[in-house]
């Protein structure tokens, strides 16, 4: 059983920063063998990628509207995947959800199998 839990949401101010963290557990493999996504789903909108790592951390995306303020990162000894989060937005509240995939097969785009409950993100202007 494959589990992914998020923490690390809340009430932030515009301009704040916030580090989303993803505990992850069950994998046969450790974190090198996969790749990791964060997806943001707002309030009436539907669930889109925000950044993603391949499997050997070398290639990363991430969406236009956060570029250069968030930053995906993983802690392979720990089992942990981070969003780091500056410069925050209104616009960028919403549910923050982790993912783990097989394959990634560009930007955010593969095979999510297992996600995350979700943390709420609440930024206010």
């Amino acid at each position: 059983q494959v589990q992914l839990v998020e923490s690390g949401g809340g009430l932030a101010h515009a301009g704040d920063s916030l580090r989303l963290s993803c505990a992850v557990s069950g994998l046969p493999l450790d974190l090198t063998y996969y790749p990791f996504g964060w997806f943001r789903q707002a309030a009436g909108n539907e669930r889109e990628g925000i950044s993603c790592i391949s499997n050997d951390g070398i290639t990363t995306f991430a969406a236009d509207s956060v570029k250069g303020r968030f930053t995906i990162s993983r802690d392979v000894a720990n089992n942990m995947v981070y969003l780091q989060m500056n410069n925050l937005r209104p616009e960028d509240s919403g549910v923050y959800y982790c993912a783990v995939a097989n394959n990634l097969y560009r930007n955010c785009e593969g095979d999510f199998r297992t996600w995350g409950q979700g943390t709420q993100v609440t930024v206010s202007s």
